[in-house]
Parts: structure tokens; C-alpha cells; sequence
């Protein structure tokens, strides 16, 4: 996946600091706010900011340098008598840590006080400060290391961002379901799993648990700091896979409604928020839990092993299809990127709606504790609608429903996906294809082409039946968790959850030439 390139050495040259945003101190030092930067004049703190090579500072000592107002986590005027402002460095692509700049105030002190509220709020934007947050880390997920990832990595951003944080170590799995059925609503703004994502799926269904879930699901944002295998979520909403990076997509994150999906199964309803899947990316998923120490390699090496089998999974599919030409796909991807306000809530049964400024608004209606919404179209022990589409596939080698773009990184399956539309993405294929075909059709996730892969059928749906036939059992796996290999039905709310997203929609490209689409 491409991603967002880490901005705290972006060129003071091409940045113009108006006279009135800028703070002079003795010796030549200067603070300047010229665009969507702080330029910082001040050759000792400069060297530190010297280009490397090998780790060895090259080329002249610069005189200044500047820090994206995204990278600036903090300002204050503190009892000494200093300005002090905390900002992200990127020491590489793939990490950041916290750096300090302080300045004793001398005869600037009112003046140093409404310069660094305006820094603060232009490094903000719309994004809520100080959150409170209720942060989950589990030990053992993905190839482990989460505790490490979490004291060194993340945990620094987070308080240099003056957050508060309530830390808890989760010991065994469906304890942040929990955790969050009996969560204070009133005393946490966000809820941060440190894991894969195994520990959003328990969150999510926590707050589905309780008896107030859709104010529950609609006050208390999720976000993700990614240390497992796959790390969707984050990949999807941070537009990274990288723990720091994800830290400081959080901090700036903006509140950002998101559709969720009930799956009923037997006599049981859950809540799933990234996807479904049957046949070979379920197998390569679940029958890989043995090589969790790989990471994401762990896919790959399941698919190699698994391709060249052509084992079907015969199956009757019903949907409530509401799109089925890649065109049609393609241009309400265009409306959706273009027209809407991925911020505002778009329910079509309940009103509310994710404030810009973080702080929750809804309807006297959904404040009163009323639970999941009704299943519009029952259960999986109910009749199939008459409007929906059925069909029998006896040479099935892949169906896949997802809420996401990527499902890990460089996978970007569901490439018109969208955060708060009211529809699931669902692709299916033949397993008789060849093997060189297969490995063809799969490896064209990672090229942005298989979306218009002609072995892919891509669907836009509300609502679908799943039901294996002619096996007694296989991996049929929900948000990357293994469910027994039994029919199930899934259908979708829109807008019914709220994460804290980076730009307020998904970080994935889209499909290819969706922007020469016609609406």
C-alpha cells in the first residue's frame, strides 16, 4: 500500500510567513506560521535536521527547517515561563518519535499566548484535542511484540499530545468484549485496540452487546493502532500499517461515521465492520493460524500452498443486489468521493451525525438506549425475500463481502468501497481456473487491476444469504475470526458505527479511472 508520506521536513523556502504569525527571539531565532507549516529559524535545533547518510549528517548545517502543522501535537505556556511546543519527527519512512523546541518567553508573553493558541488550532483543524482514551493492547497478536510497540512507539505521540489514557492489557480473547459492554460512555471519547484485527471485531460487538448499543456505537469512536497480521483497520483508516504512523493519524483523526454489518448464524447475531469470506482467502486466512510468528507473510505463504489444489466450495448465494456493473460501481464511487460529507451521518432509519469536532450529536430518539436496530430482513432461519437474487454455484473457488478497501496491506480487494454508503462490496470467482490464471487473478490486488479483472464479479449489495452444500466442513471466516462452517445471512446499517479516520473517508485509490466516470 502507499503510505502517507511522513511530512516533518517539508522545504521553509517555499513557505511565506505573514508578519503577524511570526514570533522573534534573541539570537536570530524566529517561530513562523506560513501556510500549513511552522517554520522554525534556529540554527541549534536545526543540525538536528541535517540530511544523513548512513546515519552520518551531510551537506552544510541548514539555517531553519520546518514542521508540518500535522506533525505539531502540542503548544503551551508553562509555569517557567517557556514556550514549549511537541511535535512528530520522521526519523524514517516507517517511524516517528516526539521532539521538543522550548523558548523562554521574556517580554513576549502575551503576545507567545495567542500565537500558540492560533498554532494549536490550525495544527488541529477540525480534529478534537486532548482525547480520552480507553486503549486496549493485547500482548499476543499477530507475530506479537504489541507491549513493545505500545511503550516505545505509540505511547510517547499520545501523551506529547496531551491525551488521556486508560491502559489495559487484555489476557485472554473476548475480554474487550467486555471491557466494552460495560464501558463508562461518558468517560472516554475513543476506544484504541493495539493488536490485528481480532480486538476492533471485540469492541465493536461489546458496544453491540449493550442495551444502549446505537448511542454506544455512535458516541465512542474506534480507532487502531496496528501490531497484528492483517491490520485492516488501520490500513483502511490511517492509511498505514506502520504503529507511529497510525499514532499521530489517531491524534489528528476526525470522527468518521461507518456502516456495520450484522451477520446472523443459528440463533446468534454479531456485528462485523471489515468483511466475509469462503473458499480460498478463508483458508489462507484461518488455516495459517499456526504461522502467526510470519505476520502477513502468512497469507502469502497459505496461498502458495492452497492454488494449486482447485478446490470449489459449492454454494447457493442469495442477494439484495443493488448495483451489478462495474461502470454503475464505478460512478457512484465518483458521487461518493465527490458529493459526500464523509463526516455527516447518513442513516437512512435514524438521524445524528459525527461532528467535525469530535464532540457527539444525535437525535432526542437514538439518546433514549435503544439497542441494534431491527433486522430488515430477518434472519438466517427466515424465508429468503422474493426480491432477492438466488443462484446455485457448484464451482465456487472464492466469495468475498467487505466493508473495506484492504484487507492488509498491498491486498486492496474492495477498491470501490466506501465508509458510509449502505453497501457491501462483494466479489466472487471460479475455482477451475487454471492455476497460472489464479495466481494471475489474485497478484492483480496488488497492481490496482482487479476490480476490472474479467475472472471477478463484483457486486454492490444490501444484503445477502450464504449456503454451503455438499461439504461437511471448511473455514468460513468474519472479520478474521473462524465461525462454524453453517449458512449465514448478513445484512447492512448504515452509519451505524464511528471511527476516528485521517481524512474523514478511506485512504485506498479507488478503482482505476474512477475519476473519468459518468454520473
Amino acid at each position: 500500500m502507499a503510505e502517507p508520506a511522513p511530512a516533518a521536513t517539508a522545504s521553509a523556502q517555499e513557505a511565506q510567513p505573514n508578519a503577524s504569525n511570526v514570533l522573534l527571539f534573541p539570537r536570530g531565532v524566529s517561530l513562523a506560521l506560513a501556510g500549513d507549516s511552522l517554520v522554525v529559524k534556529d540554527r541549534t535545533q536545526a543540525r538536528c535536521h541535517r540530511s544523513k547518510l548512513c546515519g552520518i549528517s551531510v551537506g552544510n548545517p541548514p539555517a531553519e527547517f520546518s514542521v508540518p502543522l500535522y506533525n505539531v501535537l502540542w503548544t503551551e505556556v508553562n509555569d517557567t515561563g517557556s514556550l514549549t511546543i511537541d511535535y512528530a519527527l520522521a526519523v524514517s519512512k516507517k517511524h516517528f518519535r516526539v521532539c521538543t523546541l522550548t523558548y523562554p518567553l521574556g517580554d513576549l508573553a502575551s503576545e507567545v499566548v495567542e500565537w500558540s493558541n492560533t498554532l494549536l488550532m490550525r495544527a488541529y483543524g477540525p480534529a478534537q484535542k486532548r482525547k480520552r482514551a480507553k486503549v486496549l493492547v493485547n500482548p499476543y497478536s499477530g507475530p506479537g511484540g504489541a507491549d513493545k510497540i505500545w511503550e516505545q512507539e505509540v505511547k510517547p505521540l499520545f501523551e506529547a499530545a496531551r491525551m488521556s489514557l486508560d491502559v489495559v492489557r487484555t489476557k485472554f480473547s473476548g475480554e474487550a468484549v467486555g471491557i466494552c459492554e460495560n464501558l463508562d460512555l461518558d468517560s472516554y471519547d475513543v476506544v484504541i485496540p493495539c493488536s490485528g484485527d481480532g480486538l476492533p471485531y471485540e469492541c465493536i460487538n461489546g458496544l453491540g452487546k449493550r442495551p444502549d448499543a446505537r448511542k454506544a456505537l455512535r458516541q465512542l469512536a474506534i480507532a487502531h493502532i496496528p501490531c497484528g497480521s492483517g491490520n485492516a483497520m488501520s490500513c483502511n483508516l490511517n492509511g498505514t500499517h506502520r504503529p507511529s504512523i497510525a499514532a499521530l493519524a489517531i491524534i489528528k483523526g476526525v470522527r468518521t461515521p461507518l456502516d456495520l454489518m450484522s451477520i446472523t448464524q443459528g440463533n446468534t447475531r454479531t456485528l462485523s465492520f471489515l468483511s466475509q469470506s469462503v473458499g480460498i482467502i478463508a483458508e489462507c486466512d484461518l488455516g495459517t493460524e499456526h504461522l502467526r510468528w510470519l505476520g502477513a507473510a502468512r497469507f502469502h505463504v497459505g496461498l502458495a500452498q492452497r492454488v494449486f489444489s482447485k478446490k470449489l466450495y459449492p454454494c447457493d448465494i442469495s442477494m439484495k443486489v443493488e448495483m451489478s456493473e462495474k461502470k454503475d460501481i464505478r460512478a457512484h464511487y465518483k458521487r461518493e468521493q465527490t458529493e459526500s460529507v464523509y463526516t455527516k451521518r447518513k442513516e437512512k432509519d435514524a438521524e445524528g451525525e459525527a461532528s467535525l469536532a469530535g464532540e457527539y450529536t444525535t437525535s432526542e430518539s437514538t439518546i433514549t438506549g435503544e439497542g441494534l436496530p431491527p433486522l430488515k430482513f430477518g434472519t438466517i432461519n427466515d424465508k429468503v425475500p422474493d426480491d432477492w437474487e438466488t443462484a446455485s454455484y457448484d464451482k465456487l473457488g472464492n466469495f468475498y463481502c467487505g466493508n473495506m478497501a484492504w484487507m492488509a496491506p498491498d491486498a486492496n480487494f474492495f477498491t470501490a468501497a466506501c465508509p458510509n454508503d449502505g453497501l457491501m462490496d462483494v466479489v466472487f470467482n471460479d475455482g477451475d481456473i487454471s492455476a497460472a490464471r489464479y495466481v494471475e487473478l489474485l497478484t492483480s490486488v496488488e497492481t490496482g487491476h482487479f476490480f476490472d479483472n474479467p475472472h471477478v464479479t463484483y457486486r454492490k449489495v444490501s444484503a445477502y444469504r450464504f449456503t454451503p452444500r455438499n461439504q461437511e466442513d471448511g473455514y468460513i471466516s468474519i472479520d478474521g475470526e473462524h465461525v462454524p462452517f453453517e449458512p449465514f445471512q448478513v445484512e447492512i446499517h448504515q452509519g451505524l458505527g464511528t471511527v476516528l479516520s485521517r481524512n474523514g473517508k478511506y485512504e485506498a485509490a479507488g478503482p482505476l479511472g474512477w475519476e473519468k466516470a459518468s454520473v
